[in-house]
């Protein structure tokens, strides 16, 4: 066993990780933050996404051990004082969740897609930007609506 420390969702936490243990085994598992899913466990469906140090990644198939000292935001961080991030807002007013398995994934590979590309996005760019993230419900038609009221709003 290891110790790690890390800041998720702007808490100092740390735990004593075996070497294998993914990041999301120790989000959802040591921490309780069950927000962020787990799909697959081989990068297909991205309901895993988490910020690590402010960039999108697929915690089923990242090592714990690997961000000790990093900052990690989940789906449970994004809210402010009570307000639902605007990414998070636009899903909700633009349906663009059903089930609601992917969304956690899908809206923090949004905010990243955003942080990145900027709040212009065409439609291709949004869908091609989400080809790492699975939704079994939606037709994507929603999801793209509600990336680009996010952005509008970010």
């Amino acid at each position: 066993m290891s110790a790690i420390s890390m800041k998720v969702n702007g808490e100092d936490v740390c735990g004593d990780v075996e070497g294998r243990t993914l990041l999301v085994e120790f989000i959802r598992e040591k921490l309780g933050l069950t927000g962020t899913h787990v799909g697959c466990d081989t990068s297909q469906c991205g309901a895993c996404v988490v910020m690590v140090n402010g960039k999108a990644v697929k915690s089923c198939t990242a090592l714990a051990i690997a961000h000790d000292g990093a900052a990690v935001t989940t789906v449970e961080g994004l809210a402010k004082d009570g307000k639902m991030h605007p990414m998070q807002e636009a899903f909700r007013d633009n349906h663009g969740l059903q089930c609601g398995f992917c969304t956690p994934g899908m809206v923090i590979a949004s905010i990243d897609m955003v942080n990145r590309l900027g709040k212009n996005l065409s439609e291709d760019t949004i869908r091609h930007e989400l080809e790492g993230n699975i939704c079994r419900c939606t037709g994507y038609h929603n999801i793209v609506a509600a990336v680009k009221a996010g952005a509008a709003n970010m």
